[in-house]
């Protein structure tokens, strides 16, 4: 007991002891791992509650659908993530002018972008027969039409109201957004819950409520934020509004609205490449073992969130050596994190029967190969979101269109001989030369080292 003390009253000495910058991450270290247990319990929910709802096979659909959708967050043309290194670099040298301007020029940016996606996805709906591009009944033509009308509509409103969700985060206070996103995650849950008591299963309800809450949660409580709270100096106005900002955010922001064009083509068109490959089954298996080895990515995330903005700060203030120990304490979380990923392959099997029960069958090759992605995706993420900080993002954009380029063929050969387990290979491959070339590259910045490539 008096050893368990000690330890205790070393660690609370030395988080005292520790700059502002550390306390902050800590901080949000804390309240992010909080609300993303609360999180991972409405999600973990969620997910019998909605196949139930709607049957296995229909959830499939559901959810290839719907990441097909999710692509439309990637064209805000990088506008998001430039911003938050601008507002995070402004803040750092006290411009509080300049970084009210950079929020109401990417609202309005953003805002913009929006509107042109919008009315060109509504168009094209009218002519894409969705039965046929997902190889499912023809059936479904019109209930997936309609779908779609409702998804991209609630998740172009979410594009806007993200850029507070940005801001939190550049303001390295992720932690708030977490408490935000948790919300948003059990009112939804709720309402399905009402769903699955009131009515039979139908697509077009899930899909109103399902990606409407979250948007409606966001878009309130940030205006709630920007008139209430400490942001309430940082409220988007049309006459803060300077469209030579746009130009300053893109710069960084360009870069990564092709690095995330590329993600499309690597990581979120598995979903459509499974349901073509090996069926609408095939996506619900993908999805239940992802589900549950992504709580060791979650557990990575809360904690490397805060490093992408404190990097930012850090990196504009010149302090390596906090760069340096940060990096090292990194490599050590993904290799604990990597061990608690191997006992919950272990008891993967008794963990589906606990939570699905016998609605859905998932082979332990596929459980394996999860285990082997989420452990490479929580690599390269790790040490990626350190060098988006920074801003020296053109080794990952190589890398990126590189496999861009070839990922079909890789998908269709791989998926051919190997099914599942041969598909869910690709991503893990892109995220472990990512994450092995990231911790090089900060390596040699932090040293002083880097030069050409390495810091561009």
């Amino acid at each position: 007991m008096l050893s368990i003390k000690a330890n205790i009253s070393k660690l609370l000495t030395r988080y005292r002891a520790s700059d502002t910058r550390s306390k902050e991450v800590v901080h949000n270290v804390m309240l992010a791992t909080l609300m993303k247990v609360v999180s991972v319990v409405a999600s973990l929910l969620i997910v019998p509650m909605t196949i139930s709802y709607i049957n296995p096979a229909r959830y499939g659909i559901w959810l290839t659908l719907s990441s097909i959708i999710g692509w439309v967050n990637f064209f805000d043309l990088g506008l998001g993530n430039g911003f938050r290194n601008r507002f995070a670099e402004a803040k750092a040298h006290g411009d509080t002018l300049l970084a009210r301007r950079l929020v109401s020029t990417t609202y309005f940016a953003i805002s913009s972008i929006v509107v042109v996606v919008l009315m060109a996805a509504l168009a094209a709906n009218a002519f894409i027969d969705w039965s046929k591009v997902l190889k499912v009944s023809a059936a479904y033509r019109g209930e997936l039409s309609i779908v779609f009308a409702v998804v991209i509509t609630f998740t172009c409103i979410n594009m806007v109201a993200n850029v507070f969700s940005s801001l939190l985060s550049a303001d390295q206070k992720n932690g708030w957004g977490s408490c935000i996103f948790a919300a948003g995650q059990y009112v939804s849950l709720l309402v399905v819950y009402i769903l699955t008591k009131t009515t039979t299963g139908d697509l077009v309800k899930l899909a109103v409520f399902y990606s409407g809450v979250p948007s409606i949660v966001m878009l309130v409580v940030s205006f709630v934020m920007f008139r209430c709270s400490r942001y309430k100096m940082y409220r988007p106005s049309f006459k803060y509004i300077k469209l030579n900002l746009i130009g300053n955010i893109m710069k960084l922001g360009v870069q990564f609205f092709v690095i995330y064009l590329c993600l499309i083509f690597v990581f979120q068109i598995v979903n459509v490449v499974i349901s073509r490959q090996v069926g609408p089954m095939g996506v619900t298996q993908y999805n239940i073992a992802n589900k549950y080895f992504n709580v060791i990515y979650m557990a990575v995330i809360i904690i490397i969130t805060p490093m992408w903005s404190a990097f930012t700060d850090a990196y504009a203030k010149k302090d390596m050596a906090w760069m340096k120990s940060m990096v090292h304490n990194m490599g050590l979380i993904w290799l604990l994190m990597s061990c608690g990923g191997l006992v919950m392959l272990l008891v993967s099997p008794l963990f589906y029967h606990i939570w699905i029960g016998d609605k859905v069958d998932v082979p332990v090759a596929v459980s394996i190969a999860m285990f082997v992605y989420v452990v490479c995706q929580s690599l390269g993420n790790m040490f990626m979101t350190m060098i988006n900080g920074i801003g020296t993002v053109r080794i990952q954009l190589i890398v990126y269109v590189a496999f861009a380029l070839v990922s079909w063929p890789l998908f269709t050969c791989l998926g051919r001989f190997f099914g599942l387990v041969g598909i869910i290979a690709v991503p893990s491959l892109v995220y472990l030369i990512q994450g092995l070339l990231s911790y090089i590259q900060l390596r040699k910045i932090i040293s002083g080292e880097a030069s050409g490539i390495w810091l561009k």
